[in-house]
């Protein structure tokens, strides 16, 4: 088996894959259709409502996260992931009906958005650290990796499907279908062979352990600076829901099949990202920085494309650039955690991650209306660029490397180890870290 697909071997895994791109193919649909009932039907082509329900729908994994990182540590992450999989689909089901009923308001889809947003916010501690269950531990950046395309596929296919659903039964069957949708993670869950799973250690109930999972964290340069780069990235420049409506219904004056085709154009980029991460066996921070620097570049171009075509066609290196950060990101928070830490330390990942939307999309859905769209993702370009730049400037800084690059001929770019002695100031520098903090910083520089 190629090495991409190397996770594909187990039983287990295979079955997760499975229902896990049937659910997220869903999960792209209702994104697209809640966004789309928003701007179209409860306000006319407002960023900022949209913005808001975005903000509703992650704003409680700044909440919840920390807490669903701990139950993730202590209990059984397959029986808990079914349970929030039901819960998921309830509420879709619920939402699609009450827009068929034709009664449905603004203020039902804040609601139905935070709810949605606090049983994701349990989910996705346990979904990113169910993974290591499933494969041997060598195994484990491969399988992330390939979650992320299994992500990015559903992507590729949902956006464009919703887009012709919308068009052809309505925004409120989309829901529905979503609903349904949940029922493949459900089977895939209990159908897999339990004895097969692999043995990682649950955390024993005590006093602190959120505490100890935030000082973990501190003691970590390598994670706070992946966390860095990831929070203001994600703040400010994955906000495509938002900005891909208001482009393509404001800009270019298209509708919902076009918005969704946007969407699965970016995730041609999104799956292609993921499926290159996943041929990498040990992912490292400077993939992450240089991925971001990537992205800026990328978002920058895409915002001065004159036409819808040449627009959809620069979702290509966006979503490329985005995923070979988020994966990088993820794969080598997992793969460098103690097991016993890894719920906690994911959750405070998804805080960064997720969490960051709930603040950057109405300020980016402010921008939309009051600078216009192009702006609305040219102040994400610029972030990226700066957060970049700051983080390669520190990792020269504090773990001793050194930057070269060459633009003539064939562009490259190298970081190694310089060979002279560390300066004082240096030294000083690496003592405030803890000794794996160093090492790790050292080897993903």
């Amino acid at each position: 088996m190629s090495p991409t697909f190397a996770s594909l071997r187990y039983v287990n895994y295979r079955l997760w894959f499975a229902g896990a791109i049937v659910a997220n193919i869903g999960t792209w649909m209702q994104r697209v259709a809640q966004d789309w009932l928003v701007l179209t039907v409860l306000t006319d082509d407002s960023g900022v409502a949209v913005g808001i329900t975005t903000a509703l729908q992650f704003g409680p994994v700044l909440f919840l996260s920390a807490w669903a990182g701990l139950l993730a540590d202590r209990l059984d992450r397959r029986k808990l992931l079914m349970a929030t999989q039901v819960a998921l689909g309830v509420l879709a089901a619920a939402l699609g009906l009450l827009v068929l009923s034709g009664h449905v308001e603004l203020w039902h889809v804040y609601v139905f958005a935070f709810l949605l947003g606090c049983v994701s916010a349990v989910d996705a501690p346990a979904r990113q650290t169910f993974v290591a269950d499933m494969v041997p531990a060598e195994r484990l950046a491969n399988a992330v990796s390939l979650n992320s395309a299994s992500f990015n596929a559903a992507r590729l296919i949902g956006p464009g499907v919703a887009g012709l659903s919308i068009a052809w039964v309505g925004i409120g069957w989309v829901f529905l279908i979503n609903a349904v949708t949940f029922a493949s993670t459900i089977v895939a869950l209990a159908r897999m062979r339990t004895a097969e799973l692999q043995p990682t250690p649950h955390a024993q109930r005590g006093k602190g352990q959120i505490r100890e999972g935030i000082a973990y964290v501190r003691g970590r340069s390598d994670i706070l600076v992946v966390m860095a780069v990831v929070c203001v990235v994600s703040t400010f420049g994955l906000n495509f829901q938002l900005t891909s409506a208001v482009m393509a219904r404001t800009e270019f004056g298209k509708g919902p099949e076009e918005y969704g085709i946007l969407g699965s154009v970016l995730a041609i980029g999104s799956l292609a990202g993921a499926l290159l991460a996943a041929r990498r066996e040990q992912p490292r921070v400077r993939l992450v920085i240089g991925s971001a620097l990537a992205f800026g570049v990328a978002t920058g171009v895409m915002a001065l494309m004159p036409t819808y075509e040449t627009y959809m066609l620069a979702c290509i290196p966006v979503g490329l650039a985005s995923l070979t950060m988020l994966t990088s990101a993820n794969s080598t928070i997992q793969t460098s955690t103690d097991p016993t830490m890894r719920g906690r330390v994911m959750s405070l990942y998804m805080v960064v991650f997720l969490g960051a939307t709930p603040v950057g999309s109405p300020l980016v859905g402010w921008v939309a209306e009051t600078l216009g769209p192009r702006w609305a993702i040219g102040v994400g370009s610029i972030a990226s660029l700066v957060v970049a730049l700051a983080a390669g400037v520190w990792a020269v800084r504090r773990w001793n490397v050194e930057v070269r690059y060459r633009i003539t001929a064939r562009p490259h770019l190298t970081i190694r180890h310089r060979d002279r002695e560390p300066t004082e100031a240096e030294r000083r520098a690496a003592a405030a870290d803890s000794l794996r903090a160093q090492q790790l910083g050292d080897r993903a520089a």
